[in-house]
Order: C-alpha cells, then structure tokens, then sequence
C-alpha cells in the first residue's frame, strides 16, 4: 500500500484538536458542467444508491447525466447568492461562528468546515489539518438524524483518506443529535419567532429529506429519528397531533420511499381548505437547493394552486445565535476527555530553561 506524502513528523510535537463540520456538497457554479461534475460524483456513492452497480452505472451516465444537469443548474442558479451557494456560505459561517464560541470558552481548538461531494473535500481538509500539527479530529456531520446515506457516507469518506495515510490522527464521530434538548430548542425558538412575526397557521409541516422505504427495512434508523425530531419540537411548540404533519421530500426514481411525500400531501391539504402552512425543514441545519428551491418555490406553488392562501417557509437555522450555540455544546460534549488547551512545545520549554539557567549563572 501507498500513502500520501505527508509533512514532517516531529518528536514531542505539541498534541492540537480540532474539529471538521462536514455537510453534503454542492456544485462550484450553477452550470450545467458544474451540476454534472457534482451529481456523477454524488449519485456514484454506493451509500447514496443501493440497486447493483453495473445496472446502475448504465443508468447514470447514460441517461441521468446527460438529461438532469441543464435542469438542476437552472433551479440553483434560482437560489444562487454573490457570496455563491447558500449551502457552501451557511456552512463555513456556521464553522467560523463555532471556532469563535469555542474559543470563548476557552477551547484552543480548530474548526473546519468539509464537503462529502465536490469542494472543498474532507479529505484536503483532513489533510490540511495534518498540516497544521493537529492529532485529534472530532468529525461532526451537518445531519442531526443518523442515516446510512449521509452519515454514515461521511465516515466512508474519512475511513478512505485513513487508508492512505500513515500517522493518523486520533478520530471521533458523532452520529447523530436528533434529539439533543439544544437543537430541539433552537428549532423551536426560530418557529415561535416566525410565529411572532406572522402569526400561526392552521398546520405546521415538518419536512424532512426521503430515503428508500428499504432502508428503514435494513435498518436505518432515520425513518425512526426524524419522527422522534418531529414529536419534540411539537411538544416544545405545546402542538397536539392534529396541529402538525411529518413528510418526505426529494424522492428520486420509481421506488417507493419514505412516506408521506411532501408535495402531494401540500396538494391534498390545499384541495381539503387548509388556508394557511408553515413548512420548517429540521433535517436541513443549512439552507440549500432542497428547501429554498423545493420546498420554497415548488411546494409553495403547488399549495397555492390546490387553493391553499397562505404558504410559509421557515428558514433553516442557519447563523442563528441558538442553533451554533446548540452545536458549540454538542462538540463541547464530544471532546470531553481531550486536552483543548495548546500544550506547550517541549523544545521551547528546554530552550526557555536553559536560557533561565544562564541568567542565574550570570547573576
């Protein structure tokens, strides 16, 4: 086996941690060369799509690649900011805001911010990080509810840089935070502000990202996640079962996914005289194609034009103040145990010595 050219290693170096904040990646542009790059990339992970791989191969680069991108690139460039995608801005704030309350808490550590797919990789990060001296990498993903397909595809990603790489650093993972008191309570926080703001609705939808029906067959259990997400922001919120619904977006292919869909169940609830919805994405802790353009552009529509009157999208929580707060404590949590203060470089304490001694001698 091969490794990877690595930087120096030096005797008594000092023991630095730090902290990868991993989200799910987005294309560098909204080009349709661009989206291509990303979705071949995205839709090649085995975690991602689970049908034997020859047959799929023939699928993607035969049909989904050639027809999907020009479509995909004109929905982010929909959602496109000067900063560029909201994912990718949302995503390093979050990690510049997390190094800073850390910091304020006296934690020496250094925080990162990786893409599964596209750039910036987790590997060159990973890599950077080995650079920079750091032997302890606490590895956070941006999914609070645990699945194979996202969560588990970090760690993929993570173990694949480890294979090719000699002097690892000392790793942890968290797996998920469905149903951590802070984040329920941040998520609460931003629907009682929107309500504040706008007033309530008749029905609040909690859409979460679908998968395969299959998988909460194998065992996944973020079919099982989600609800328990959904069950305590409702009680948080004081909402009896009538007041709230969970659904399933982003369905792709022709199996049947986790139910119920979120647009058809928008439609039916539309044509069934529901006249206001407020939808929040808990699933999604950055905005991004699949919220702001989904579910607040094409699920709006859709409700509108089942005779809904008023439709509402709740903001992910984004920069929000409680929400990095929530993930401040969750990392605090998981680098227990872990020296977060700089130890002190041995060779510099040698020389400091000496240096004292001298003077002492002198004297």
């Amino acid at each position: 086996m091969s490794f990877s050219q690595e930087p120096p290693y030096s005797h008594g170096q000092p023991q630095r941690t730090a902290v990868l904040l991993c989200n799910l990646g987005t294309p560098d542009e909204p080009t349709p060369k661009a989206v291509r790059r990303y979705l071949a990339e995205f839709l090649s992970d085995r975690r991602v799509v689970e049908i034997p791989r020859l047959v799929w191969m023939l699928i993607l680069h035969g049909i989904i690649l050639r027809i999907r991108p020009a479509k995909s690139a004109a929905k982010y460039a929909s959602i496109w900011t000067p900063e560029g995608s909201p994912l990718k801005v949302w995503t390093e704030r979050q990690a510049k805001m997390l190094q800073g309350w850390l910091g304020q808490r006296n934690h020496q550590v250094k925080v990162r911010w990786a893409m599964r797919y596209g750039s910036t990789s987790i590997a060159s990060q990973l890599d950077a990080m080995k650079a920079e001296g750091i032997t302890r990498v606490l590895v956070v993903p941006a999914y609070p509810q645990y699945s194979a397909t996202t969560t588990a595809s970090v760690f993929d990603a993570v173990y694949n840089w480890a294979q090719k790489t000699r002097a690892l650093p000392e790793l942890r993972f968290v797996n998920h935070y469905h149903d951590d008191a802070d984040y329920i309570a941040a998520l609460a926080a931003s629907v009682q502000r929107h309500w504040k703001a706008n007033g309530r609705p008749d029905q609040l939808v909690m859409s979460f990202h679908g998968v395969p029906e299959r998988t909460l067959h194998l065992g996944d259990p973020y079919h099982c996640e989600c609800f328990k997400t959904a069950r305590l922001l409702a009680q948080r919120l004081g909402l009896g079962k009538e007041q709230y619904k969970v659904t399933f977006q982003s369905r792709l292919g022709r199996a049947k996914w986790l139910e119920p869909y979120t647009e058809p169940t928008l439609i039916a609830m539309g044509r069934a005289g529901v006249e206001r919805v407020d939808v929040i994405c808990p699933g999604f802790t950055s905005d991004c194609l699949e919220t702001l353009e989904e579910i607040n552009m094409e699920a709006r529509a859709a409700f509108l034009g089942a005779g809904g009157k008023e439709f509402h999208y709740i903001p992910c929580l984004n920069d929000d103040p409680e929400w990095v707060t929530a993930l401040c404590n969750l990392s605090q949590r998981h680098l227990l145990g872990w020296p977060t203060q700089e130890a002190p470089d041995l060779r510099e304490l040698e020389t400091s010595r000496l240096a004292a001694l001298a003077r002492g001698a002198k004297q």
